[in-house]
């Protein structure tokens, strides 16, 4: 693994904004205050989001190892999972409702019958010693377009010939067309993003997802989560047209799907596999399983010691406090929202929120730049990578794209 700099192509924010990255730019942190008071902001004040100059290049033997390392992962999660719904660990979870636990149960239980599509681990990986989880999104995860698209077109073109960690669209495709049985026949699959998306990520992930749904074979719909409407006299949810949503894929995590205004209803008429209900949601539910960030925990609890962990722990840093250090990860945040970070000797005071402490892994940095692997999962596969860059040691949404080559 390897950082090396270049000149960034002529024109590429176009470029990029065609293959469907319409989100290149980022704003600076500290003028985020300005911009949410409604003060103009100058365009040059904007920075990459999307960073060609640099990338990095990785080894063929050393992406085949990391591509069995994410698939390992992959299975202990799912094991993880399995023992969170058999032992009844919800509540380590925050999952308290007795209903979402027994849709979650159901969930997991005919899991066989019910579509589910891709996650991404996020990995500390510097070159040299083993690859770390630092946690899995499974349910809602975002930076698919540029890991999928823009970046093998930039391989392509500066790099004709190279390889690249990335089939991810011939997966997704494949995905859809061989999860198209269990869909609910003779109506279309719907897409769904939150309107309240400002900066039009979660909209594109959505629509490349449609995307590849339709290069499936499958009949597909759009609207936000916001225009989902509900048909009192029929008990069902309706689309625009006051079609019946039989099924849907939303970019919407389960636990505002399960606490929102219309949680009851998403309950009272979820489809579950086997067509018991009359909306089959895609992520299914028990995707929940694997987004918490109590799965870190669990999974140390079940794998101590192993080489790919971090330790982790529910209840309080423990041991962290006076050896590594440790972080403090809310169980549901995202984007490196509320997370803290605690050097060795730092008192172990507990957070007031539930939160999953793990050892304190600094990113690796490569010329001043903190660096996590994005690593893909389709079905049960390991399909690609994207790789992210920070000025801190919290990757969050001021973090930069950075694409990269197999040479």
């Amino acid at each position: 693994m390897e950082r090396r700099t270049m000149e960034p192509r002529p024109g590429w924010q176009q470029t990029v904004e065609e293959q469907g990255l319409i989100y290149p730019l980022t704003l600076p942190r500290a003028l985020e205050p300005a911009r949410e008071a409604g003060m103009p902001v100058p365009d040059d004040a904007w920075v990459p989001y999307w960073d060609e100059s640099a990338y990095y290049v990785f080894g063929l033997d050393e992406v085949e190892a990391l591509e069995e390392v994410v698939e390992e992962l992959h299975r202990m999660c799912l094991a993880a999972a399995g023992h969170i719904v058999t032992a009844d660990r919800f509540a380590d979870l925050g999952i308290t409702d007795p209903r979402v636990v027994e849709a979650v149960t159901e969930a997991w239980q005919r899991r066989a019958e019910l579509p589910s599509v891709y996650g991404r681990f996020d990995l500390r990986y510097d070159g040299t010693g083993p690859a770390k989880l630092l946690e899995y999104n499974a349910d809602t995860p975002t930076s698919l377009v540029e890991a999928a698209s823009p970046q093998w077109f930039w391989m392509e073109e500066r790099f004709p010939g190279a390889d690249q960690w990335n089939s991810l669209h011939e997966r997704l495709v494949e995905a859809w067309r061989k999860q198209a049985a269990l869909l609910p026949p003779g109506s279309p699959l719907h897409f769904a993003h939150s309107s309240a998306d400002e900066i039009g990520e979660d909209l594109m992930t959505v629509a490349y997802l449609k995307e590849t749904a339709e290069q499936a074979g499958l009949e597909t719909e759009w609207l936000s989560m916001e225009e989902i409407g509900w048909d009192r006299l029929s008990g069902r949810f309706v689309d625009k047209n006051l079609r019946f949503i039989r099924s849907i894929f939303k970019l919407y995590p389960w636990e505002w799907l399960t606490t929102d205004r219309f949680a009851g209803h998403v309950l009272d008429t979820l489809d579950n596999g086997g067509g018991t209900g009359s909306t089959l949601w895609i992520e299914p539910a028990w995707k929940m399983l694997l987004s918490n960030k109590a799965l870190l925990a669990i999974l140390w609890e079940l794998y101590p010691g192993h080489p790919h962990l971090l330790p982790a722990h529910l209840d309080g840093p423990r041991e962290l406090a006076d050896t590594t250090g440790w972080v403090a990860k809310p169980l549901l945040g995202r984007e490196g929202a509320g997370v803290t970070i605690h050097q060795p000797g730092s008192a172990p005071v507990l957070r007031d929120e539930p939160c999953c402490y793990q050892q304190l892994a600094p990113l690796p940095a490569f010329d001043g730049n903190h660096v996590v692997l994005g690593a893909w999962t389709v079905g049960d596969e390991s399909a690609g990578l994207g790789i992210r860059e920070s000025s801190g040691l919290i990757t969050d949404e001021y973090a930069r794209f950075l694409p990269h080559v197999i040479l």
